[in-house]
């Protein structure tokens, strides 16, 4: 008998695996699809040799886990590349905000009215970035927070709206570009702990970088799965699982899944029936036969830039898309442009382009004009340089990858007490009705994003349980 199964190869899956084998556990590992990642991967998924990633990209997150850095990934071929500047947020004017590594570059680009305040804002919290990031990524109750001052001083800043830290600018673009930070994670900006999801991501790029993994997101997935057979753990792709019983017998499972069809394979009838998805993401993966010709020279360097023209159109996007039950008719655009940092993405002088914009949960519209007019106004000639692209919304992005209910790359709305208590008002999240059944996707906590935290936590109930036994 295995010590522990693991249902789903993403980022979460591959960690619990990990974790487990790490402590000497027999592990075998379940994936539905033909290769390991979930939300991870890397295809060509528009011409030869364009190499696209169909969901994550850039990592912010990943960098900076404490469950990542725990472990040899670049034995197994991870390379992180770091492009001139992690994001930049360009304006109709042809100017544009950063985030930049230094904190007074970033500052200065918000303009002299905005910059003092900025850097009160992050500063405190750069020499404790660690030790915060590994406090705020193992609640709850996994781990006695390492620093429990700094982490209550984050909480009362981050808890609130976002629409509240940024009254403290003055000025609008700190303002637009904070509130493109918290709409990473499709959360309307006046959302609770939404200034928690906007400085999390800024306080990465200061002190770790937004970087993308050289060959595709694909490389991290691989890593983590090479380490795991190096572990003696196993992985069998091509699966499916719909019911425990086919699955080998087992002393603990382990279910990267979306909660939902967890309540399905194991017969938990309406166990997680008020678990709520969020809005769906409408997604392009473009050839292009040359780089994107931003307008904004600062742009053209980093390797995320978001897309909306001031924090209005930004929260409407975002009201359209998640309470307004429509698509919206500017919308907010995330997108990464890996090849300006990493050659190997496609044929020489070519590029590959990542974008996706916020629709309804469930939409099967086609958002492909409205998000070419919003490159355009920010890089006109966008659509000249356009060789190929592959378009995939919530149908499409659902049938790629299960745990994305709706087309919700983030399993689970980002939203009110469910942003931080996940799937179930519970002190033990991971844990499930049946004793030997654990959850580990990203709709428990820390949540969405890859970083392999829900799996590092979610392997810590389950090893407990073990030694118990």
């Amino acid at each position: 008998m295995l010590d522990a199964v693991v249902v789903g190869a993403g980022p979460n899956g591959l960690t619990a695996a990990v974790e487990l084998a790490r402590r000497g556990f027999s592990v075998a590992l379940f994936e539905a699809k033909d290769t390991v990642g979930g939300g991870a991967r890397t295809e060509e998924l528009t011409l030869p040799g364009f190499r696209h990633d169909p969901c994550s990209a850039a990592h912010p997150l990943a960098v900076s886990s404490p469950a990542f850095s725990a472990l040899p990934l670049e034995r197994h071929g991870l390379e992180w590349l770091h492009p001139e500047l992690p994001m930049a947020h360009p304006f109709p004017d042809g100017t544009a905000a950063v985030l930049s590594r230094s904190v007074a570059e970033t500052a200065a680009s918000f303009g002299p009215r905005d910059a003092g305040a900025y850097r009160r804002l992050v500063t405190p919290f750069l020499p404790r970035w660690d030790t915060l990031v590994r406090d705020f990524m193992s609640l709850p109750l996994t781990a006695l927070p390492r620093d429990p001052v700094t982490l209550a001083r984050f909480g009362l800043i981050g808890l609130p709206p976002s629409t509240w830290l940024t009254r403290r600018f003055r000025d609008e673009r700190a303002r637009t570009l904070f509130a493109g930070l918290v709409a990473h994670v499709m959360a309307p900006l006046s959302g609770f702990a939404t200034s928690a999801i906007g400085l999390v991501f800024a306080l990465a790029a200061h002190t770790r970088g937004w970087p993308v993994a050289r060959g595709g997101s694909q490389a991290l997935s691989d890593a983590l799965a090479g380490y795991l057979r190096e572990l003696g753990g196993t992985v069998r792709t091509d699966y499916e699982v719909k019911r425990l019983d086919d699955l080998p017998p087992a002393r603990a499972y382990v279910f990267d899944t979306s909660p939902t069809a967890l309540a399905r394979i194991a017969g938990f009838g309406d166990h997680y029936a008020r678990y709520r998805y969020g809005p769906g993401v409408f997604k392009i993966d473009y050839a292009l036969d040359g780089p994107v010709p931003w307008t904004a020279p600062e742009a053209r360097t980093a390797g995320t830039v978001q897309i909306g023209a001031d924090s209005a159109e930004i929260g409407a996007a975002l009201r359209a898309a998640s309470r307004e039950n429509r698509a919206p008719d500017a919308p907010f655009l995330i997108t990464v442009q890996p090849s300006v940092v990493d050659p190997t993405r496609a044929p020489a002088g070519k590029h590959v382009f990542w974008v996706y914009g916020h629709v309804p949960h469930g939409w099967t519209g086609d958002l492909t004009d409205a998000i070419e007019r919003q490159l355009e106004r920010f890089a006109p000639g966008f659509r000249d340089r356009v060789l190929a692209r592959a378009t995939a919304g919530p149908p499409e992005l659902a049938a790629r990858n299960a745990n994305y209910v709706g087309g919700d790359i983030a399993t689970g709305a980002v939203s009110g007490l469910q942003t931080l208590l996940r799937p179930k008002l519970s002190l033990s999240p991971y844990t499930t009705p049946h004793p030997a059944v654990f959850i580990c996707s990203q709709a428990t906590p820390p949540g969405p994003g890859v970083h392999g935290m829900p799996g590092h936590n979610a392997a810590k109930a389950v090893w407990r349980r073990l030694r118990r036994t």
